[in-house]
């Protein structure tokens, strides 16, 4: 559990920050009638690695938001190619994934994961994406991404907000930003932890990844989850660079057990989700991912454009 001290900063963060969030909020509100055609986007399965063909495939599908094609940082002339191309369809690079454990607690793995994500960072700025993204990690000695005691305690929230200044610092973006995902099993696991450390990082650069299934840890959440998507974006939408799509269901057991599964199929509140992301002034990108076939991403699609197209909205 966090400590009591992580409270006190819980409660100081959100004091901070209450001005900035709702003079956005009141912002927010007065644009929503106009960010009417949001931007869907997800995996893609042509089989070619043209930039041109890439582009065509997501428009294909319906996107207008993508995830970084493959290429390397010192590949110049690919880079100049996927943005001219990816721009000419009007299909954003919506994040550049880097998901390494950034808090390892062995310092030579640490400091080789810092690496690749700060590469990631500049990959990310050289192609204009919205944002780099990764999860804070984990202290957990045997998965990177498995949960740990630990991973609430002052220790972590140090080591997560001594990480990502350095990153931010060492590439110092322009164009791109550098967010976290929110998880049910490490800081932050919810919107006012998140405060809590964009107020302790202090970067202009550094962003939030809104994922409202990860918000999903606890019965109270699950069944109150339009509450918990509001409350998130109420209080992160000024930092919102993208967002993920996907649905959770829970799992009948002796034990609670939450199931990620396409959009549609579970009771994450998509209403709430959309409207929310609606009120935000960019046309901050919504992406599918972790489902199993092409198939499924086209049920998953179909599913939020027709809850989309209820609320008087669309994915353009």
């Amino acid at each position: 559990m966090p400590s009591r001290s992580i409270s006190r900063r819980h409660f100081m963060a959100t004091a901070a920050v209450s001005v900035a969030t709702q003079s956005m909020t009141n912002r927010n509100t007065a644009a929503a009638s106009a960010n009417t055609a949001l931007r869907l986007g997800g995996p893609i399965f042509a089989k070619s690695d043209d930039p041109a063909v890439m582009a065509q495939a997501h428009r294909d599908l319906g996107y207008r938001a993508a995830y970084a094609p493959t290429v390397e940082l010192e590949d110049r002339d690919r880079i100049r190619e996927i943005v001219s191309e990816y721009s000419a369809k009007d299909v954003v690079i919506a994040e550049v994934g880097a998901w390494v454990n950034m808090v390892d607690r062995d310092p030579v793995k640490r400091k080789k994961n810092i690496t690749y994500v700060t590469q990631r960072l500049a990959l990310a700025e050289e192609l204009g994406a919205r944002c780099c993204v990764d999860i804070a990690g984990s202290f957990n000695p045997d998965a990177w991404d498995g949960p740990d005691p630990d991973n609430f305690g002052p220790e972590f929230f140090a080591a997560t907000v001594e990480v990502v200044r350095q990153v931010i610092d060492d590439v110092q973006p322009k164009r791109t930003r550098f967010a976290i995902e929110m998880m049910g099993w490490t800081l932050p696991s919810s919107p006012d932890e998140y405060l809590e450390l964009i107020k302790a990082v202090d970067r202009r650069s550094f962003a939030v990844h809104m994922d409202a299934c990860n918000l999903i840890n606890s019965p109270y959440r699950i069944y109150d989850n339009a509450s918990v998507i509001e409350e998130a974006f109420k209080k992160l939408g000024p930092w919102v660079a993208s967002c993920h799509a996907k649905d959770v269901a829970w799992v009948p057991g002796s034990q609670v057990h939450f199931k990620e599964v396409i959009p549609g199929t579970g009771v994450l509140d998509y209403a709430t989700y959309l409207r929310e992301l609606a009120r935000l002034p960019a046309d901050v990108p919504l992406m599918l991912e972790h489902l199993g076939s092409a198939e499924e991403y086209q049920q998953g699609s179909d599913y939020i454009k027709s809850v989309a197209q209820g609320e008087g909205l669309s994915f353009g």
